[in-house]
């Protein structure tokens, strides 16, 4: 059989099929799966639930993804979380949005993404309601199905339309956070939270957010997001403005306008 030249040119375009392939069949999963009943969540701290329905589809994906390149490192919340950067390596949230989840609140989705020696190379952010899949490739674009994606054009704050997240697993991070949240409030249209972060970076890069920020996010909450968001066009870094690696921490995200007055006001 012919190679597609393409491939040779750029492998990140395999490993796209293989996220792609992988989030499908957990997202499959997910949606055949009833929430369990409370007395089956586990508390993993303040806030913070997984069920057997998180760990099922990891498994699927991990399984899924070793098939494709089995000398690959895959990292997530339940699979092991300790990043490496050297080689492939798989950033995994098999599950963004397991409160909404278990509330049959529909805001979840599948993220994956793969970096090779630190960096991110191609990602996918699935939604499971409606059935939308977003990817990305260094390099290549950003995409929904067929449509490639861009972000907004808003350049006046009051115009933009925000998301965020909240500090839910910290709370000692809210006075900080809420000063952060009345300064945005009160200088655009509009701030939502629908509680997936993969998902928030995803409208970013589709152009239904202008801007994005959040306190506390780990590598699996937001890899895919952000490559989906720089390949679209749109800046994504922590909120000093510098640039985000695959750690723990921040994220400050949008276009370029609104980025810009964004890391300029949560510094205040």
């Amino acid at each position: 059989m012919a190679t597609d030249p393409a491939r040779k040119i750029n492998p990140a375009m395999d490993l796209l099929e293989s996220a792609q392939r992988a989030a499908r069949l957990a997202a499959a999963y997910l949606r055949s799966a009833l929430p369990p009943a409370q007395d089956h969540w586990t508390v993993k701290g303040q806030n913070d639930f997984v069920t057997e329905v998180d760990r099922h589809a990891e498994e699927i994906i991990r399984g899924s993804l070793l098939i494709d390149t089995p000398d690959a490192r895959v990292i997530g919340e339940e699979l092991g979380s300790e990043l490496v950067t050297g080689g492939l390596v798989w950033i995994v949230d098999p599950l963004d949005g397991t409160t909404n989840f278990l509330h049959q609140y529909p805001s979840c989705a599948v993220s994956i993404a793969a970096a090779v020696d630190g960096r991110l190379e191609a990602g996918v952010v699935l939604r499971l309601e409606p059935d939308w899949c977003y990817s990305a490739v260094r390099g290549r674009g950003a995409w929904h199905g067929n449509t490639r994606l861009a972000v907004s054009t808003i350049a006046t704050p009051a115009h933009a339309l925000i998301g965020t997240g909240f500090p839910f697993k910290q709370p000692e991070l809210l006075p900080e956070y809420q000063q952060q949240f009345a300064r945005i409030m009160t200088a655009t249209s509009g701030i939502r939270r629908a509680g997936s972060a993969a998902l928030d970076l995803a409208d970013v890069a589709a152009g239904r957010f202008d801007g994005f920020w959040e306190l506390v996010l780990a590598p699996w909450d937001v890899a895919a997001g952000i490559l989906l968001v720089r390949e679209a066009g749109g800046v994504a870094t922590d909120l000093a403005g510098r640039e985000r690696d695959l750690g723990h921490g921040p994220v400050a995200a949008g276009n370029p306008a609104i980025h810009r007055w964004l890391v300029e006001n949560l510094a205040i």
